[in-house]
């Protein structure tokens, strides 16, 4: 199975990239191809509905990444309990072709407790787009923050009962998307 991971932090140092690294890393474990697509590191233009830019560069790569994929993660830090602007950018230029019929695991990384108000309108754009939100999904706030503060493998270190719940997560999330694709 090929999964696409969306990054959606415009932060060099964000937590919500060091999850969607972790994430990717138990997916690969899992034998899937997985794609991280950082927004950070890539970023795109904003979005017009006039369409005053062009398919390529790295609004192309993103749009053939999505096209190729059969499973979604979506990774935002949690801003005044919403998702990232940059993420809200990447979806807008993304249409139903992208996720109709996919399933999606939504994950967050919030400075308080958990970031539940950005994975909540995460659900509902998923929803919009005709994807099929994954019935759980991650958010690591507080304390749970500092396991991901640096990028590392699962080799390093425990990262406690918040890291056995993602790798219980990304399993469910897996087993979804298979049934999904038959």
């Amino acid at each position: 199975m090929n999964v696409m991971i969306i990054a959606g932090s415009n932060h060099k140092g964000a937590t919500s990239t060091r999850l969607s690294e972790y994430i990717q890393e138990v997916i690969a474990g899992e034998g899937h191809q997985v794609t991280l697509y950082d927004l950070y590191r890539k970023p795109l233009p904003f979005y017009s509905p006039d369409g005053e830019y062009d398919n390529s560069g790295h609004i192309a790569e993103l749009k053939q990444g999505m096209h190729h994929a059969d499973a979604i993660v979506l990774a935002t830090p949690e801003y005044h309990s919403s998702i990232s602007g940059v993420l809200k950018n990447a979806l807008d230029h993304l249409g139903q072709d992208h996720f109709r019929g996919k399933a999606v695991l939504s994950m967050s990384s919030a400075g308080g407790a958990v970031g539940t108000s950005s994975l909540q309108q995460l659900q509902t754009i998923v929803r919009n787009l005709h994807g099929i939100n994954s019935p759980e999904w991650v958010s690591i706030g507080g304390a749970q923050r500092n396991w991901f503060a640096e990028p590392h493998t699962d080799n390093e270190g425990s990262g406690g009962e918040i890291v056995e719940r993602i790798k219980r997560v990304a399993r469910s999330f897996l087993e979804l998307a298979a049934r999904i694709k038959g």
